[in-house]
C-alpha cells in the first residue's frame, strides 16, 4: 500500500475539486464567505522543512538491523516525516506550515511477530519508545510523540503482516495480521467467498491493527457490529510477552483483556494477529435514498427501525445543513437528472416539504433478494409514518461509491484558507434531540465569540438498541488576527464540552489520543482514569509503549 501524502490526506492523484460541482462554490461563498477559486494556502516544500538527524545508536541500530534485516530498517528524512503524526486537522496544518513536531528516529518494518518481539526487547533494553503504525490515519493525535520526548522513538511500521491467515468456514471467523489494509482484506476475504464488513471513512489507508487499537466503527455497523463486536481472539506483543486471547463466543475469565486491548492505543503493546468474525458475501446489496420533513422526524424514524423487527446494514440521516451540503456538491446533473431533479421538486411541493428543513437519509441493505425485499417493505412502513418518502437508489449509489472520498475536503478547504474538522460522540436516543441542541447553540456561541463565519452540520449513524452516534463536522474561515489553531480549540472544546456536559461520550469511534484526553476524566469518573493508568503502568512501568496517549 502506497503511503499517504506527508503533508495531508490519501493519495497524491486524487483531490477533492468544486469544478464539476456548479452548486459548491457559490454555496461556500454564501455560508463562509471564501472564494473557492482562489488558493489561499499551500504546504510547504518537503526540501524546506528542517529535519534534525536521528537520535539513534549504533548498538540498538544494529540490533534491529539483526532482527529485521537493514533495508527494513530506515532513517529516511520522508519515511520519518510520514511517521510522525496521523491526519487531525491540528497535524495537517502543523505539516503544511513546516512544524513537523518531534519526528521518530527510526523507522522499521518487520514481517512477523518474532521480529516485532524482537524489536520490542531491544526497545526496552535501551529505555526507547515504541509506536505502532497501520496506516497513520488517526485524527485523535494517537501517533506523535511529545517534542519533549529525549529517547530514541522507534515507529514500528507494520504494513508487512498483511495476510489472512485462515478462514474457520464451520465457525465463521478468520485469523487475520493485523498489518492488513481494509481494501486488501476484503479482496483476500472476497476471494473466498467472505466479508468483514467494516467500512470506515479510513478504509482505504487504514488498517485492522488500528481499528482495533482505536474501537473502530464502519458505515455497516448497523448489521456487522463495530470492530468490538468483531474481533474475537487477539495476539499482542507486550513488555510482559505475548499476550493471547481465545476466539471463543462468550467467557467468564475476570475483567476482560480482550476489551483492554481494544481502544488501547499502543499503550499495552503491539498487535500482531486477530481472529475476526467474517460472513458471507451477500447475494444482494442496495442503498436507497430518504428524505425526511425534518430533523425531529428523522431522528424518530430512525430510532424505530432500530426498535423493529428490520436490521439494515446502513442508517444514516443528515440534518438539514448537511443535507443542503450534500446537494451542493452534486456533480453538473445530466438532462435526464434534471427532469428527475424537477419531478421530486413538484412531488415535494404536493407534500408540501420545506426545503430548508428536509433531511437527506440513507438506508442499506444486505442478504437475499427475498430478504432485502421485506426489509425494505417494513423500513418504508416506518418511513412513511414518519413523514418521509424513498427517493430511489440513485443517491444511494452515489454515496456508496464517493463514500472513502470524504476526507479529502479538509485539503481542500485549506487550501482555500478555511479549516474544517468533525467530533463524534453517542447518546441514548431519548438524550439525542437535546445533545443535538446542546452542540449547535455551542458551536453558534463559539462562532460569535471568536467574530468568525462558521457552518456546523450533522448526520445520524451507527444506530444501536439503546441510542446512536451523532456526527458533527464545522467549518470557518480564522478571523487572521491570532492563531488560527487557537481559534480552531475554542470551537472543538466548546462541541466537545457540550458532549460531556449532555450526558454523551468525548468520542464513539475516534479514539481519546491527546486531542481528547482532557475529558476523559468527565466521561468515565475519576476512578475510571486510575483504572486505565493504573492497566497502563502495570504492563508498562517504564512508559516505552506510545506514552502520553488516552491518559
Amino acid at each position: 500500500m502506497d503511503a499517504m501524502k506527508w503533508w495531508g490526506w490519501g493519495r497524491e492523484d486524487i483531490s477533492f475539486t468544486h469544478e464539476d460541482k456548479p452548486a459548491l462554490g457559490p454555496f461556500v461563498k454564501r455560508e463562509l464567505g471564501v472564494d473557492v477559486t482562489s488558493v489561499a494556502s499551500r504546504p510547504v516544500a518537503f526540501d524546506q522543512l528542517k529535519i534534525p538527524e536521528p537520535s539513534l545508536a549504533p548498538a540498538l541500530r544494529g540490533v534491529l538491523e539483526e532482527a529485521v534485516g537493514g533495508d527494513r530498517v530506515s532513517t529516511e528524512p520522508l519515511d520519518r516525516v510520514l511517521h510522525a503524526r496521523g491526519k487531525s486537522l491540528r497535524d495537517l496544518v502543523r505539516h503544511r506550515r513546516g512544524d513537523i513536531g518531534r519526528l521518530p528516529d527510526v523507522v522499521i518494518r518487520p514481517g512477523t511477530e518474532e521480529e516485532i518481539e524482537a524489536i520490542l526487547r531491544a526497545a526496552l533494553d535501551s529505555d526507547a519508545v515504541v509506536i505502532p503504525f497501520g496506516g497513520g490515519t488517526s485524527i485523535s493525535g494517537s501517533l506523535e510523540a511529545s517534542v519533549s520526548e529525549r529517547r530514541t522513538v522507534i515507529s514500528v511500521d507494520l504494513g508487512r503482516l498483511d495476510r489472512v491467515l485462515s478462514v474457520d468456514a464451520t465457525s465463521r471467523l478468520a485469523r487475520v495480521q493485523a498489518g492488513v489494509f481494509g481494501p486488501s482484506l476484503e479482496e483476500q476475504l472476497n476471494a473466498q467467498g467472505w466479508t468483514l464488513g467494516h467500512f470506515p471513512d479510513s478504509f482505504a489507508h487504514s488498517t485492522l491493527g488500528g481499528w482495533i487499537a482505536t474501537r473502530s466503527s464502519g458505515m455497516q455497523s448497523d448489521r456487522y457490529g463495530d470492530i468490538a463486536d468483531l474481533t474475537r481472539g487477539l495476539r499482542v506483543v507486550t513488555p510482559a510477552g505475548l499476550l493471547l486471547t481465545r476466539p471463543v463466543p462468550s467467557t467468564s475469565t475476570g475483567p476482560s483483556v480482550r476489551e483492554m486491548v481494544l481502544g488501547s492505543e499502543g499503550r499495552l503493546g503491539i498487535i500482531t494477529e486477530a481472529t475476526v468474525h467474517v460472513r458471507r458475501v451477500p447475494a444482494c446489496r442496495t442503498i436507497l435514498g430518504y428524505l425526511f420533513p425534518g430533523w425531529a422526524e428523522s431522528l424518530a424514524a430512525m430510532r424505530d427501525i432500530a426498535a423493529g423487527e428490520v436490521m439494515p446494514s446502513v442508517t444514516r440521516v443528515s440534518d438539514p445543513n448537511e443535507t443542503r451540503f450534500s446537494f451542493a456538491t452534486r456533480k453538473d446533473p445530466s438532462m435526464l437528472d434534471r427532469v428527475k431533479s424537477k419531478a421530486l421538486e413538484a412531488y415535494l411541493g404536493r407534500r408540501d416539504f420545506d426545503r430548508e428543513a428536509m433531511c437527506l437519509g440513507f438506508i442499506g441493505y444486505e442478504g437475499s433478494e427475498r430478504h432485502v425485499r421485506a426489509q425494505r417493505k417494513l423500513v418504508g412502513r416506518i418511513v412513511r409514518r414518519h413523514g418521509g418518502l424513498c427517493i430511489g437508489a440513485g443517491p444511494g449509489t452515489l454515496y456508496d461509491q464517493k463514500k472513502f472520498d470524504t476526507p479529502y475536503i479538509r485539503d481542500y478547504l485549506l487550501d482555500c484558507g478555511a479549516f474544517g474538522d468533525v467530533s463524534e460522540t453517542a447518546a441514548p436516543w431519548s438524550a439525542l434531540p437535546t445533545l443535538y441542541g446542546n452542540v449547535v447553540a455551542a458551536a453558534r456561541g463559539a462562532f460569535e465569540t471568536l467574530g468568525v463565519r462558521g457552518y456546523l452540520m450533522c448526520h445520524l449513524s451507527h444506530s444501536y438498541h439503546a441510542g446512536a452516534c451523532l456526527y458533527f463536522t464545522f467549518t470557518f474561515e480564522p478571523s487572521g488576527r491570532g492563531d488560527s489553531l487557537e481559534e480552531y480549540d475554542t470551537i472543538k472544546s466548546a462541541i466537545q464540552q457540550t458532549f460531556v456536559d449532555s450526558g454523551a461520550t468525548l468520542s464513539h469511534h475516534h479514539g481519546v489520543g491527546t486531542e481528547h484526553a482532557s475529558w476523559l476524566e468527565q466521561d468515565i469518573s475519576p476512578p475510571g482514569v486510575v483504572l486505565v493508568r493504573s492497566l497502563f503502568d502495570g504492563l508498562d512501568p517504564g512508559a516505552n509503549l506510545n506514552p502520553g496517549k488516552i491518559v
